[in-house]
């Protein structure tokens, strides 16, 4: 008989394999990351945002560099599984996404973000997609909490992308050199967010986005 594994008993595997992951990875970072987590530590609240494909890579840079994140999870069985490995890494975690308590998940990181001094992780095209097609939510915390947004990509020399994913998911392989392009900060509008204030902003920051890029590509 089939016994089906729950996949929260792979926590602490996945963590171990994490932690590998960020270790081996080289990074090259283009941009300037460092004053960036120094304002930071001065108080001024950052919303760190990147694509949804390139959540591993990214979150290995951001674990390098800061164990002071708050990380937006959706509310899936993945969902869990991920939460699950951050909190082991001494992250914080709020549960919402776009399609299930998103908001309530959107202020409860702003408070973490007040009390803790925590910058937040945002995958803006997630956790369906549309493939880098930027979500509210990314604008909408920026706004209340009053920070600015740091469009990050990731782009490791040596990987696998699962292209049958929505997201084409990567996978860097152990030990290869990644670069990471930090862009830079993003002052979202005070304006009200409306229909038409929100597309124009997730609009900028897509451009944002696809700016960061080696030369070559």
């Amino acid at each position: 008989m089939k016994i089906p594994i729950d996949p929260v008993c792979l926590v602490p595997f996945l963590t171990g394999f994490f932690r590998f992951m960020a270790w081996s990875l080289r990074f090259e970072c283009h941009g300037n990351l460092q004053s960036i987590i120094e304002s930071n530590k001065k108080g001024q609240p950052y919303v760190i945002a990147f694509w949804h494909g390139e959540l591993l890579p990214v979150s290995c840079l951001a674990h390098t560099v800061s164990p002071h994140f708050v990380a937006l999870i959706s509310q899936s069985k993945d969902g869990e599984v991920i939460a699950g490995v951050l909190e082991r890494l001494g992250q914080k975690a709020v549960r919402g996404s776009s399609s299930r308590g998103g908001v309530k998940a959107l202020l409860q990181a702003k408070r973490i973000m007040e009390k803790e001094n925590r910058m937040a992780v945002f995958t803006m095209d997630g956790p369906r997609g549309p493939r880098h097609k930027a979500k509210d939510g990314v604008i909408f915390l920026a706004q209340r909490a009053g920070a600015k947004i740091i469009p990050v990509r990731a782009f490791p020399k040596k990987k696998k992308i699962f292209t049958k994913s929505w997201d084409h998911f990567v996978l860097p392989m152990p030990f290869t050199r990644c670069s990471a392009y930090i862009g830079e900060p993003m002052e979202v509008t005070t304006e009200k967010l409306d229909k038409d204030v929100m597309a124009r902003e997730k609009e900028r920051l897509e451009r944002r986005m696809h700016s960061l890029k080696p030369q070559e590509q």
